[in-house]
């Protein structure tokens, strides 16, 4: 993610000026953040059945994002987009084309309900425009 987007390093104090990947992974401030993405995604996932609790999540997310840390909401797309990737090249055998599509999907509904989050709170620069 930061080494094709390095532009997202600025929201991250602790290693915003860090080149060399091998840098980035020692990070524990980016290792933590990356626990909490994936634990966040975990509980969406484990929580399909339960709309509110889903909504509830990503509302969080997105105004955390969008008040505390003023995250352009574009990066989240660009995350799933890495993160679909990444499990495409980490698991292929289980990564087949029907499974991509759901999680393509999953992830379309994680960027539509963070970016509403960002228009409740009057966020102006959400764009609808795929990247």
């Amino acid at each position: 993610f930061f080494v094709n987007f390095p532009s997202a390093k600025q929201y991250f104090s602790q290693f915003q000026d860090m080149e060399d990947p091998e840098e980035m992974e020692q990070s524990s401030q980016l290792r933590q953040h990356a626990c909490r993405v994936m634990n966040a995604l975990n509980t969406v996932v484990e929580n399909l059945n339960d709309p509110e609790k889903v909504s509830s999540v990503l509302a969080l997310v997105g105004k955390a994002h969008a008040i505390k840390h003023k995250v352009e909401p574009i990066y989240f797309k660009i995350l799933s987009g890495v993160i679909l990737e990444v499990l495409s090249e980490d698991f292929p055998d289980f990564f087949t084309a029907e499974v991509q599509l759901v999680w393509t999907k999953l992830m379309g509904a994680l960027y539509w309900h963070v970016t509403g989050a960002y228009t409740d709170v009057g966020w102006l620069q959400v764009s609808s425009s795929a990247v």
